[in-house]
């Protein structure tokens, strides 16, 4: 499929009444499996027990296809993370899967990590030549030993932490279980969300507000873009802001509301949904159209489409069924065979596009191979025209913060104009959001455009490296 993927989701969770966590930690990731499908972990230490001693499981696929049997059982502990992974730098490996968890002299390290480091290549190098040896080729190991490192010239984990965060550069956000600690970090550009909750007396980070809802835990705040929070094994809450930017220089990545996040999830205080809706409004407002029914490519599209029939007042409908058991990692028939990728995970409601002008919105286009089908699938169920908006501006430029937007030259919209596109998905008519409506989707928070402009909030690297999104 055409769809971009987000790096990956991250959970962790401190019972300091000492139950075991491991299921609610198997829960929350299920809340965030469209953050990551390619596979899942969790590591899990009790706190009561023998210092330095953590039970971890995690293997290939989804949350319920990694953990089946009684390999929740084995995992005795009150302090733990997760995580499910989709991978934009590092192979799709075992090995690679997360959480990592290390053993140096001063304990254990369990670490979950979304986002993508830009030096990384840089830092493992210099790791490397003081003796480092790698078993995995991702970004989350080299935070790993970076941590244990500074641990052994520092006071505390937190401390060590802070220190490791002045020398990463991209996007991060972190959950880390010391044998006493549970810490959460955000980088200091916030590209990557994170937030704190507390369900009786256990505290939780998680990627998104949706995992906290799926526990039933309580929302307590969302941790601040450079901030790190840490949870002590008194309940006490520490919280270090020194390497918080100025508000005007934040950046998060934007396409946690157009595409990434689930919509019941609020992102640093900004509804999902809501941010969806205003996207197809924009869009109603700024490239009108006259037509019979208003439909949205599931699920991402569905919010912007209600959004657009609600500004315009053209009724809403739906146009797609979506086979709901088809994951992103399912098998691709082979290119001999009749059935396509998207065939097989959407199929077209003939009786409510058969004759009828219909307006298609969608999240966006990367390449533009999913949208010609889909635009296809309506005209060949009867629909009279398809138009099409596009609920984020056109993709110029790749991303080297976690969001596998590949190379300028795979892109359908580098060097080509928005009717040069239109003639290639063979829609009656093309239109994408404004880049100005950004600012006005989230409250004119510090968001990142760096997919639409080429102006980056971090000088990019460079070169490539970002492994399979290479040219």
């Amino acid at each position: 499929m055409d769809n971009l993927h987000e790096e990956c989701g991250v959970f962790g969770i401190y019972d300091l009444d000492g139950a075991d966590v491991a299921r609610t930690i198997y829960y929350g990731l299920f809340a965030l499996q469209h953050r990551g499908q390619e596979s899942a972990g969790i590591a899990v230490s009790d706190t009561n027990g023998p210092k330095g001693k953590v039970d971890s499981y995690k293997d290939m696929g989804l949350v319920n296809e990694a953990f089946v049997g009684d390999s929740l059982d084995k995992l005795k502990g009150n302090l733990g993370v997760g995580h499910v992974r989709y991978s934009t730098a590092g192979e799709s490996t075992r090995e690679n899967a997360q959480p990592l968890v290390i053993n140096y002299v001063k304990g254990i390290l369990g670490l979950a990590h979304n986002g993508n480091l830009i030096n990384a290549n840089e830092l493992r190098e210099e790791l490397s030549q003081t003796g480092a040896i790698f078993q995995t080729t991702i970004d989350t190991e080299t935070i790993a030993y970076l941590i244990a490192r500074e641990r052994l010239n520092c006071n505390s984990v937190e401390e060590a932490v802070g220190l490791v965060t002045k020398k990463i550069k991209g996007a991060y956000s972190l959950v880390v279980m010391s044998p006493r600690k549970l810490i959460g970090a955000r980088d200091p550009f916030g590209f990557k969300p994170l937030c704190l909750g507390k369900r009786d007396n256990a505290y939780i980070f998680a990627s998104e507000t949706c995992a906290l809802d799926t526990i039933g835990a309580e929302f307590i705040r969302d941790v601040r873009p450079g901030e790190i929070v840490t949870i002590t094994k008194d309940g006490e809450i520490i919280s270090d802001t020194s390497h918080c930017l100025d508000e005007k220089k934040e950046a998060r990545c934007i396409f946690e509301h157009i595409y990434f996040s689930r919509p019941d999830s609020y992102i640093d205080g900004i509804s999902v949904y809501e941010a969806r809706l205003k996207a197809g409004r924009f869009l109603a407002m700024d490239s009108p159209v006259e037509a019979d029914l208003v439909v949205g490519v599931p699920e991402s599209g569905n919010a912007a489409a209600m959004g657009y029939a609600q500004e315009s007042g053209i009724p809403y409908g739906t146009a797609f069924v979506k086979n709901t058991y088809v994951g992103r990692t399912f098998i691709k028939p082979k290119q001999s065979a009749r059935e396509s990728s998207v065939r097989v995970k959407l199929n077209v409601l003939r009786q409510a596009v058969k004759g009828k002008r219909i307006i298609m919105i969608d999240d966006s286009i990367v390449r533009g191979t999913t949208s010609d089908r889909i635009v296809n699938m309506l005209k060949e169920a009867g629909a009279k025209e398809v138009h099409v908006r596009i609920s984020s501006p056109p993709f110029l430029w790749p991303c080297y913060f976690g969001t596998d937007i590949p190379v300028r030259e795979q892109l359908i919209a580098y060097n080509r104009s928005i009717e040069d596109i239109r003639k290639i998905i063979g829609a009656d008519s093309l239109a994408y959001l404004e880049i100005n409506r950004l600012d006005e989707m989230v409250n004119h928070q510090g968001i990142c455009k760096g997919c639409f402009t080429g102006e980056y909030p971090l000088e990019p690297p460079k070169e490539d490296i970002r492994g399979e999104f290479e040219a």
